[in-house]
């Protein structure tokens, strides 16, 4: 690997920083043998959003469930689902 040159430029829009790293590689102005692993704990992630459709019942009980715990009922689908792929990957 070479030596890393100098900084890569400053950049003054987004744009012209997608353009300048379409154009070159990180090597020629990172040592990556350097690189250290980070932790950013409380990065959201990101999401998206999704249509699904219910039965209405389904949907009341859903919500009659969150209000029980006082939380909103698209949180609670979320958890559920979460808790439920965990629950079927430490079986396999």
């Amino acid at each position: 690997m070479n030596k890393p040159k100098d900084n890569p430029p400053v950049f003054t829009t987004e744009q012209e920083e997608r353009q300048f790293w379409e154009q070159n590689d990180s090597s020629d102005f990172v040592d990556w043998n350097k690189a250290q692993r980070v932790s950013l704990p409380n990065l959201k992630p990101s999401t998206k959003t999704i249509s699904l459709r219910l039965p209405e019942m389904l949907l009341d009980r859903i919500k009659i469930e969150a209000n029980k715990r006082d939380m909103p009922y698209q949180s609670l689908i979320k958890a559920w689902l979460a808790e439920n792929i965990e629950k079927h990957n430490h079986v396999r």
